[in-house]
């Protein structure tokens, strides 16, 4: 009984993410093109053939709902997103890790390794 209580409790994905802990990551390996304050603006930015996006503008440019998995496939590199002229730099799997469950903007619950998840909390913080 206690082993399955234990396996259980190790395989269930933990319910929080830290937006704090996101901005962190965020600025450690997105900032350099998307700037401090995701808007695009980084100091690679101009060095890019594709201009990295203004990320404070998700929500807006999706009919006011924040493209949790979306965001989060272009993060871990599920899908393909064009910078220098080629994929952006995938962080999956620097990001990989324990996995938590958030809930999307449409009440569903998406599973995550916790770096992303972070990442998104910060980016859904951030949403002009």
């Amino acid at each position: 009984m206690r082993l399955a209580l234990f396996l259980a409790l190790m395989t269930t994905p933990a319910l929080a993410q830290d937006a704090e802990e996101g901005a962190a990551a965020f600025f450690n390996h997105c900032a350099g093109c998307h700037g401090q304050a995701a808007a695009g603006d980084g100091p690679m930015a101009s060095l890019l053939a594709v201009p990295p996006a203004d990320l404070t503008g998700l929500a807006e440019r999706n009919g006011g709902d924040f493209p949790l998995k979306r965001v989060a496939q272009r993060i871990d590199g599920t899908t393909e997103v064009r910078a220098h002229g080629g994929p952006m730099p995938v962080f999956g799997l620097l990001l990989d890790g324990p996995t938590v469950v958030i809930a999307a903007p449409d009440g569903s619950d998406v599973t995550l390794p916790e770096g992303i998840a972070n990442i998104v909390a910060w980016l859904m913080e951030v949403q002009r």
